[in-house]
C-alpha cells in the first residue's frame, strides 16, 4: 500500500477508536469548544480576547506554559482581525498535538526480556487493577503468555478483582493472604514466570499515597527483591493516573517517579471528567511516554495513545 493510500484509508477499527475517544472526552471537549465559541464569535482578536483564551486554557488544566504558547500561536498574523471559532479550534488541536507527539509511545512487551517484568503503580482508586486486566487481555490476544501478581496485599478487593481478571483472560494469578508480604509475593511471581517462560509478568502494587514513607519503603523492597532474580528488572514501571483528579495528577507523577522510577503513563477515566487537558500539562512538564488512555469501562476502551486523535477529540476540531 502506498503512503498516500495508507493516510487516506481509515479502517473501521481506527474510526471506532477515534469515535470512542471523542465520545469519552465529550465533557472536556464541550468545555473547551463552547468556551472558544463564546470568546471568538464576532469578536476581533485583541488583548482582551487573548487573555480570555489563555484563562480558558489554564482552567482546562493545560498548564500556564502551554496556554501561553497556544495563545501566541493563535495571535500570530491574526491580531486585530476577526477569527472564527473553527479556526481557533484547529490551531488548538495542532498545538496540543505538537506538545503530545513526543510522548506518544505504545506499550510493547520486549521479546528479548522474558519475562518482561512490569510494575504497575498508582494511588488506590486510579484503576490499576482494571488496567492490568485490560493490558493482559490485549497481550493474550497478541498470542503472548501473561502472568499476574496481586501485590496490593492490603486490599482484599484488589486481590479478588485481579483473580477475576486472571480467570477472564486465562492468565495465572500469584496471590498471598490479605496483609501478606508484597515483596515476597513479587519474588515468587518472578520465579514462577521465569520457570514457565512467561512473556509478560504484571505486578500490581499498593497505592496508599497518604503515607509516602511506608509506600516508598514497600516499593523499594519490591524492586530490590525482584532484582535478585533479574538485575535488569523491572523492565517497565507504569503509572496509572485517574484523569478526574486534575492538577493532583501532576503531584502523583512527581511522587511515583521519585519512588519507583516510572517509565510510562496510562491515564484512565477520561470519560468521566472535563479535565482531559491535564495530560497536556503532564506531557509538557515530565515528558514521560503516554502508552494508553482509558475512555470507558469496556475492555476495548483502553486504547493506544494517539497524540493527534487525542488533540482533535479534546479541542473539538
Amino acid at each position: 500500500m502506498s503512503e498516500t493510500e495508507d493516510e487516506n484509508t481509515e479502517t473501521p477499527e481506527k474510526k471506532s477508536l477515534f469515535k470512542r475517544m471523542k465520545e469519552g472526552l465529550t465533557r472536556s471537549t464541550r468545555a473547551m469548544s463552547d468556551g472558544v465559541t463564546g470568546i471568538f464569535t464576532k469578536r476581533k482578536l485583541d488583548g482582551e480576547t487573548l487573555q480570555d483564551l489563555e484563562d480558558l486554557l489554564v482552567t482546562s488544566d493545560l498548564g500556564l506554559d502551554v496556554a501561553v504558547e497556544i495563545t501566541e500561536a493563535v495571535a500570530k498574523d491574526r491580531y486585530d482581525k476577526e477569527v472564527s471559532p473553527e479556526e481557533v479550534r484547529d490551531i488548538l488541536a495542532k498545538e496540543v498535538a505538537r506538545v503530545l507527539k513526543p510522548v506518544e509511545y505504545p506499550f510493547r512487551v520486549e521479546a528479548s526480556k522474558k519475562p518482561f517484568i512490569t510494575l504497575v503503580v498508582g494511588v488506590n482508586g486510579a484503576g490499576k487493577t482494571t488496567t492490568i486486566g485490560k493490558i493482559a487481555s490485549k497481550t493474550k490476544a497478541e498470542g503472548k503468555s501473561v502472568m499476574l501478581a496481586a501485590g496490593d496485599t492490603f486490599r482484599a478487593a484488589a486481590i479478588e478483582q485481579l483473580a477475576v481478571w486472571g480467570e477472564r483472560v486465562g492468565a495465572p494469578v500469584v496471590t498471598t493472604k490479605v496483609g501478606g508480604d508484597s515483596a515476597g509475593l513479587a519474588y515468587e511471581a518472578v520465579e514462577r514466570a521465569q520457570k514457565d517462560g512467561t512473556d509478560l509478568l504484571m505486578i500490581d502494587t499498593a497505592g496508599r499515597l497518604q503515607n509516602k514513607t511506608d509506600l516508598m519503603a514497600e516499593l523499594e523492597k519490591v524492586i530490590r527483591v525482584i532484582r535478585k532474580l533479574d538485575d535488569t528488572a523491572p523492565h517497565a514501571t507504569l503509572l496509572v493516573l485517574d484523569a478526574t483528579t486534575g492538577q493532583n495528577a501532576l503531584n502523583q507523577v512527581e511522587v511515583f517517579t521519585k519512588i519507583a522510577g516510572v517509565t510510562g503513563l496510562v491515564m484512565t477515566k477520561l470519560d468521566g471528567t472535563a479535565r482531559g487537558g491535564i495530560l497536556v500539562a503532564i506531557a509538557r512538564k515530565y515528558g514521560l511516554p503516554v502508552h494508553m488512555i482509558g475512555v470507558g469501562e469496556g475492555i476495548d476502551d483502553l486504547q493506544d495513545f494517539s497524540a493527534e486523535g487525542f488533540a482533535k477529540a479534546l479541542t473539538g476540531a
